[in-house]
């Protein structure tokens, strides 16, 4: 009997110790342990997360600076009056800001996306169907639709009122939507020729990207540079918490100055090129200030809940999927359409120019694209 005994309660130890063990925090030989609540719990640990604290603390205001700068520099630069800073360099930041965005969306949203869907830690049924391409497309025609929609009503108003005028600000003439932009003088001096002398008062001066005072102009102004940055935004708060905890905090730092730097750069860039009413000219220094604030918040965030925030667990790496692939859509709608067709296959200046200004664009937007792919390599 007692070798019964003494038999049962050797299979017994033999079926519930490992369990004990690994839910004790036990060392298991797989790659994925089961914690408390049956979630899978794989991917980096945070057990080093306390080291270094001093230089995790100081990222978040060395990060602050350098998002914040490279963003908000273009923007006053542009207003200022003792600032003279050359077209050229205007010029340089806007293109090379829009080669940055375009590489953001593609090797550093895309790429992370997909990668948060192939973790280990997921189901089978993550692995079954390409999300992260799905989401990023879903991303793409919502905004098209949106803009769509967005445009088809503005153009109906505007009709309403007598006018023509395409939803991102640029007078229409006789083009459509997305069309030639043209001249917009020789569209200004055809409409003051064209009307009567009594009626030169009223007829509006349209600046290079709208016309100023009209407020449809200025809102749809401010929804596209605000769906541009909700894009950012979502990638620097996961960066940022990301960055919090990482083992390899050095390395990924020095590369996420660079990162957030150039993209402060190619935000700020489009903010400070923005044609808007006096009473909207405080958009573009809150919209700067903001795209500085968001991987310094990552950071803080990421801090704050060390302990118990692991980037490659289960819940994490959904979250970081779904948000990484719709921005990525939201980046690459914005960068192809708004910012590459608009600058140059829909810009008539850009078409009629020279070679050489034509070359020195396309080079600017490259060398931006280039850089921000290469940061890829690292983070």
């Amino acid at each position: 009997m007692s070798s019964v005994v003494a038999n049962i309660t050797a299979r017994a130890a033999a079926g519930v110790l490992p369990h004990i063990v690994a839910r004790a925090g036990g060392h298991s030989h797989s790659h994925n342990s089961v914690d408390v609540e049956g979630e899978l719990n794989c991917g980096a640990n945070t057990e080093g997360v306390d080291s270094l604290m001093g230089l995790r603390i100081a990222s978040i205001f060395v990060i602050l600076i350098g998002s914040t700068g490279g963003a908000v520099f273009p923007v006053l630069a542009k207003r200022s009056k003792w600032l003279h800073v050359p077209k050229a360099v205007f010029d340089f930041a806007k293109y090379f800001g829009s080669g940055v965005i375009i590489a953001t969306a593609f090797i550093h949203l895309l790429a992370s996306g997909l990668e948060a869907f192939e973790s280990e830690c997921l189901s089978e049924a993550w692995h079954e169907y390409p999300y992260g391409i799905a989401l990023c497309m879903l991303a793409i025609f919502s905004l098209f639709l949106i803009e769509l929609v967005a445009f088809r009503w503005g153009t109906a108003k505007l009709a309403k009122l007598g006018k023509q005028h395409d939803a991102h600000g640029h007078h229409m003439g006789s083009h459509a939507a997305h069309g030639p932009e043209g001249n917009l003088v020789e569209s200004t001096k055809t409409e003051l020729s064209s009307s009567p002398s009594s009626d030169i008062e009223s007829v509006k001066i349209p600046h290079q990207h709208g016309l100023v005072g009209f407020d449809d102009s200025a809102i749809t102004q401010v929804v596209g540079i605000a769906i541009l940055e909700f894009g950012v935004a979502l990638h620097s708060i996961l960066i940022g918490l990301t960055l919090a905890v990482d083992e390899q905090f050095k390395v990924i730092f020095v590369v996420l100055v660079f990162h957030q730097t150039f993209e402060g750069l190619g935000i700020g860039s489009r903010l400070a090129y923005m044609r808007l009413p006096p009473k909207y000219n405080w958009v573009p220094l809150v919209g700067a200030i903001s795209y500085g604030l968001t991987t310094p918040i990552g950071i803080a965030v990421g801090l704050g809940v060390r302990s118990t925030y692991n980037p490659g667990s289960t819940t994490a790496s959904i979250v970081s999927g779904v948000m990484d692939s719709v921005s990525a859509g939201i980046l690459i709608y914005t960068g192809l359409v708004e910012l590459l067709a608009h600058e140059f296959l829909f810009n008539k200046e850009m078409m009629n120019g020279s070679n050489g200004k034509l070359a020195y664009a396309i080079g600017c937007m490259l060398l931006g694209c280039a850089l921000m792919a290469l940061l890829g390599k690292w983070a």
